[in-house]
């Protein structure tokens, strides 16, 4: 068989030159065919995993539903007589409250009831408040967002701080120091050290006069700047707590990750080259060693508005985790119910919002 008489044995190398118009212009400009290639299969593959995250969310958030309703409902104890303060009332009365409150219905008719008034953002009435739960929830926002978001701040800058220093001098007694202290505030039970503080600089001890208020928001009667630094004066200890346990675990988890980057190949590049140590610690090992750090810090923003309710209790802090412990004392099932829900929903969109955004920060993630 001859080349002539088989059309695959012509034109061997390929084609000489243009056939026509268009014949050298890029298939994608010309509109030819879609986009393809590790491109487009990333997009896809985030796409797929952000989904999957969000539905897992959703399925969190319709567990949460269910678990605070059936949940709170067997703590003990009959919040139609907590209300009533331990007054003599008829059976009718009782019954009569019991109907007002929607608690003669049988629990599953409660449920969907509760159910369809939540998708709707309606918590029902507080037993205690007499006034809608929305509204005292509102009410105690602002003062749980001022404490925890300013203990937020601050824990979260001086964690990273000091997890990178320690990590950087691995092994020095800085760093011995720094971690022994750490791992012992991440062991204190919050409220055990905020007894403590109030005992030692609210009460006072020996020769360490009491030089802040034992509890509260403010004395009550200032006003503009007066008002400001009677504020911030109460807020000097409960923060102090706050500080105290959630430095040392965003020090613990910076200085785990940083110590895993230091020994890379891509640093001992870098020195190489010529760069200062502290250059090279800045601009290469503390971006890719803040990965885990973000997550922890998008877990930790959902707390912020969950509040710590132990230590807004010790301290008689009017904020939701202190409303929270007045609602479990009743129990004011509405109001615990409505907190409960807000709380896990706050915490779920962080993680969630953490998992959509850790791709991003870190491409192996997610596909």
């Amino acid at each position: 068989m001859t080349a002539d008489s088989n059309p695959a044995l012509l034109d061997t190398e390929g084609p000489k030159g243009p056939k026509g118009p268009g014949a050298g212009a890029d298939p994608v400009q010309a509109g030819a065919a879609p986009a393809r290639g590790p491109r487009a299969r990333d997009t896809r593959a985030y796409l797929l995993y952000a989904a999957g995250k969000i539905g897992g969310a959703a399925v969190s958030l319709f567990a949460v539903l269910v678990t605070s309703f059936f949940l709170f409902r067997l703590i003990p104890g009959d919040p139609v007589k907590q209300m009533t303060g331990g007054k003599r009332v008829s059976a009718e009365q009782l019954a009569a409250m019991r109907k007002e409150f929607g608690l003669d219905k049988p629990v599953m008719t409660q449920f969907f009831d509760y159910t369809g008034n939540v998708l709707t953002g309606d918590f029902g009435t507080s037993y205690q408040f007499h006034a809608p739960v929305m509204d005292k929830i509102t009410e105690a926002l602002p003062a749980t967002l001022l404490l925890t978001g300013t203990a937020y701040v601050l824990y979260t800058l001086i964690g990273i701080w000091l997890g990178t220093r320690t990590a950087w001098r691995n092994g020095r007694l800085g760093d011995r120091l720094n971690t022994g202290l750490a791992l012992t505030l991440y062991s204190v039970p919050s409220f055990w050290l905020g007894l403590l503080l109030i005992i030692t600089f609210a009460v006072g001890i020996g020769p360490i006069p009491g030089m802040f208020p034992t509890g509260g928001l403010e004395s009550g009667g200032e006003t503009g700047f007066a008002y400001v630094v009677d504020v911030a004066h109460h807020m000097v200890l409960p923060v102090i707590t706050l500080v105290a346990v959630g430095y040392a675990q965003t020090l613990l988890v910076m200085r785990s990750s940083l110590l895993d980057e230091m020994g890379s190949d891509y640093l001992t590049t870098a020195r190489a080259k010529g760069l200062r140590d502290d250059l090279v610690r800045r601009r290469h090992a503390v971006p890719n060693a803040m990965l885990p750090t973000v997550t922890l810090m998008f877990v930790n923003l959902g707390t912020v508005v969950a509040g710590a309710i132990l230590v807004e209790t010790v301290f008689s802090w009017p904020g939701l985790g202190g409303l929270f412990y007045q609602a479990l004392s009743v129990p004011d099932l509405p109001l615990v119910q409505g907190l409960f829900f807000v709380f896990s929903v706050a915490v779920i969109l962080m993680n969630t919002l953490a998992d959509v955004i850790y791709p991003l920060l870190d491409p192996r993630v997610g596909r």
